[in-house]
């Protein structure tokens, strides 16, 4: 990608609630990484932002409803990361996820664009889930993981490793609710993306770290813990311990306890 060729950006976003911006809330709306890194890139380049990604999406949401308009936007840069609320559920199916994230990537890059991907960070490790839960959860992470880096190696994606960065295990790179980048955790991804985009030759100004939003107060973080987070962590954690007792059941009639089971 030369500057020249990329003096107008097209620049789309797909995926769930962390590429919508929750977690960094705006007078104006939710704000988030991608755009934060769309006005950096706006600051030496005509810059067209189509934010497509939505809360609560999941990979078959992407494949089905956003890609389309996506690839009708003609990317120069398309950002593919969803995922997570897939694996929090007990549909799980990495075999459907890994055809569907396989599909939107091979249309994105036959369209041209430079895709950005993400792995993903131990989930259990930021939420603290006990042990019991965490491993099943731990293996799905890893499974979706094991699909990005599929789509990685087939598609030559720009691919930022979360759980290889110490800032994303940091309380203050995570809203209240911990599922969700802070302000500060939506301008680091901005910026560590906006390093890779340069190192292909797009040049803008980095985005900036310094947050301009205020935190939420105790008595909001309160609000917050028993009317958002405490229900949903309660509505996961009984979709994956459901899910996780399923596979214990199947091994133990199936006569195999004591293989690995991939949930």
């Amino acid at each position: 990608m030369s500057g020249a060729a990329a003096d107008y950006v097209r620049f789309v976003a797909l995926g769930d609630s962390a590429s919508c911006g929750v977690g960094d809330p705006t007078p104006e709306g939710w704000r988030g990484w991608a755009q934060i890194l769309a006005d950096a890139i706006g600051e030496e380049h005509h810059v067209s932002f189509c934010k497509l990604a939505v809360p609560g999406a999941v990979v078959d949401d992407v494949r089905r409803q956003q890609l389309d308009d996506a690839l009708d936007h003609r990317p120069v840069v398309a950002s593919l990361i969803v995922g997570v609320n897939d694996v929090l559920r007990s549909s799980w199916d990495p075999e459907q996820v890994r055809a569907d994230l396989l599909h939107c990537a091979r249309e994105l890059a036959r369209s041209g664009a430079l895709i950005v991907t993400v792995r993903f960070h131990d989930h259990t490790r930021v939420l603290g889930i006990p042990r019991p839960l965490a491993n099943p959860l731990r293996r799905r992470i890893d499974a979706l993981n094991a699909i990005y880096d599929e789509v990685h190696e087939e598609y030559g994606t720009l691919q930022v490793d979360l759980g290889a960065e110490p800032a994303v295990y940091d309380r203050d790179f995570w809203a209240f609710d911990r599922l969700h980048p802070s302000e500060q955790g939506h301008r680091w991804l901005a910026r560590r993306i906006g390093e890779l985009l340069g190192a292909e030759g797009l040049t803008f100004p980095l985005p900036s770290l310094a947050c301009t939003g205020t935190r939420e107060t105790l008595r909001e973080h309160a609000h917050t813990l028993v009317a958002e987070v405490a229900p949903w962590l309660g509505r996961r954690a009984g979709d994956v311990a459901r899910s996780a007792g399923r596979g214990a059941a199947r091994r133990l009639f199936s006569g195999t306890a004591g293989a690995p089971v991939l949930q």
